[in-house]
């Protein structure tokens, strides 16, 4: 006899309860703090670590944050969007404040040799991103979330 594949609940908890861990959610109280830290209730919390139930997706954020773990994981854990689906565009749709500028000004490259030598690297690196054959792009992401039953 075959067991049942996992529900979306179940596999939702099964990346979601060892992040919470991780991220400090142990022993007593648990629960009650990550429910204070989401936003969530004490009971959708229990359902939810229970594999039971998926909470409402505006927890989601809080729930990342907290967990520290992608919005766009729980995205797919839930099964409201497919991994394909985020890896399709070939990159984020969210995009970072940060310019190579700062990012040179951060890591205190000053001579402007290495300064050109950076923003050159970075230029090549985007340029082979958008040029990459859409296989070779979704397989970037590597593992760790699970595919849709």
């Amino acid at each position: 006899m075959t067991a049942n594949p996992p529900t979306k609940a179940a596999r939702f908890a099964a990346v979601v309860g060892p992040a919470a861990e991780r991220a400090g959610y142990t022993g007593f109280g648990s629960k009650s703090r990550l429910a204070r830290d989401t936003g969530m209730t004490e009971s959708s919390v229990s359902r939810l670590l229970n594999g039971q139930a998926i909470p409402d997706p505006k927890f989601f954020e809080p729930l990342a944050s907290a967990i520290d773990i992608s919005v766009q994981t729980l995205l797919v854990e839930a099964g409201i969007i497919s991994e394909r689906a985020l890896t399709e565009t070939g990159q984020s749709q969210v995009r970072s404040p940060i310019t190579p500028e700062t990012a040179a000004d951060e890591l205190g490259i000053t001579d402007p040799v290495d300064r050109e030598m950076f923003f050159a690297t970075i230029e090549r690196l985007r340029r082979q991103r958008h040029t990459a054959a859409p296989e070779t792009r979704s397989g970037e992401a590597g593992g760790g979330v699970a595919a849709e039953q």
